[in-house]
């Protein structure tokens, strides 16, 4: 390989594509009971904790960022599984929309409303009692954390993850 071939290689792997997707981390959070952690959101949909990984970010970092800023808990990134990923092609015509489903084992505090504008308040919820109004990739990463929660499939992308061997 020649040098400017080398260089044209090199520079070729660090330019980012033109953005056509979005990378998001949906956080599902369980108390002592099983209960899951839902806000209401100021236009009156309920929806998990989580929201965009950062460039550079891992998504356990991610979740774990999120779920801090917008509840106050917090947690580490090594009490988070990533449960799989999910294709949305229903919320946006020119954007392509992947959550990563995630759990977290553990956490600290007492979730309080850390983003008035956008929360008006977290509920510890039954996951066999989710109210209707969900938040669509919400609903999706819970239907990946609990298969048999009564949620409509809708046409989403499912890919459930394995672990692999340490």
């Amino acid at each position: 390989m020649t040098t400017a071939e080398h260089a044209a290689t090199a520079a070729r792997n660090v330019q980012p594509p033109p953005a056509r997707a979005s990378l998001g981390a949906g956080v599902v959070v369980t108390d002592d009971s099983g209960r899951v952690l839902l806000g209401l959101h100021r236009s009156g949909v309920w929806e998990l904790p989580g929201g965009m990984v950062e460039p550079g970010e891992s998504i356990e970092a991610a979740a774990v960022r999120e779920l801090a800023e917008e509840t106050t808990l917090a947690a580490d990134a090594a009490d988070v599984e990533v449960l799989g990923l999910i294709l949305d092609s229903v919320t946006s015509a020119q954007l392509t929309r992947m959550t990563a489903a995630t759990a977290v084992r553990g956490f600290r505090g007492v979730p309080s409303v850390a983003e008035p504008d956008k929360i008006e308040r977290w509920e510890w919820t039954d996951p066999d009692d989710l109210p209707e109004a969900l938040f669509l990739p919400s609903a999706q990463v819970l239907r990946m954390w609990r298969p048999g929660l009564a949620i409509p499939g809708g046409p989403f992308h499912r890919y459930a993850l394995g672990r692999l061997p340490d």
